[in-house]
């Protein structure tokens, strides 16, 4: 979440300015820096952190587990599991594939290779979830002996998704905003916008500390 100051203007609630003369003042649009941030592109970087926290959080429990340390029931890296498959794999990369990918392909073919590559990396990444997904039901089956692997895969996984957001992030989404028309945008912003993350609002820094 970010928050905005009284003195910005906000289409979605009032501006007052910190003064009883501006009491109820309601902007008819949004100041341009709260506007770049509704846009797709600070959404996208929203959502990666949020799944970069997530991965944190299971990759701390795995290393507990490897420690031999008290960690809470398994069905709390069960449900960080699932949020990834259920959003990020189901939601958010499917939207980058249709609605900042493809336009970005139309603009130019600069980026084609890449772009292949986060498609291929899009896809790989629900094996490697699935691979993670049967490797704890293995150490829930038997026990310690399990832990090597699925701290492998977890590893694995970890790293697999810090590349995959760094070429995002320093290649792609730099290119989208030097190609890509106003009008593209508005299309990309809509798609993003529509997006609802369940962990948003959520203490995601309380960990398992």
């Amino acid at each position: 979440p970010v928050g905005i100051k009284d003195v910005i203007a906000t289409a979605d609630m009032p501006t007052q300015n910190g003064c009883a003369t501006f009491k109820g003042h309601q902007p008819e649009r949004d100041a341009g820096c709260v506007a770049q941030l509704r846009g797709a592109g600070a959404i996208i970087r929203h959502e990666h952190a949020q799944l970069s926290t997530v991965i944190d959080g299971m990759r701390h429990f795995v290393r507990l587990l490897v420690a031999g340390e008290p960690v809470p029931g398994v069905i709390v890296f069960r449900a960080m599991l699932y949020y990834i498959r259920e959003y990020p794999q189901r939601i958010h990369h499917p939207n980058e594939d249709r609605y900042l990918f493809a336009p970005l392909r139309a603009r130019t073919g600069e980026f084609d290779s890449v772009l292949d590559q986060l498609e291929a990396q899009h896809d790989k990444s629900d094996m490697k979830l699935r691979n993670l997904e049967h490797a704890l039901t293995r150490y829930e089956l038997k026990g310690a002996s399990a832990l090597h692997t699925l701290g492998a895969l977890m590893d694995d996984y970890a790293e697999f998704h810090a590349d995959h957001r760094c070429l995002e992030e320093t290649v792609i989404l730099p290119a989208a905003t030097r190609v890509l028309t106003p009008d593209d945008w508005v299309g990309i912003d809509a798609a993003f916008a529509a997006n609802r993350d369940p962990l948003d609002g959520q203490p995601l820094d309380e960990d398992l500390d």
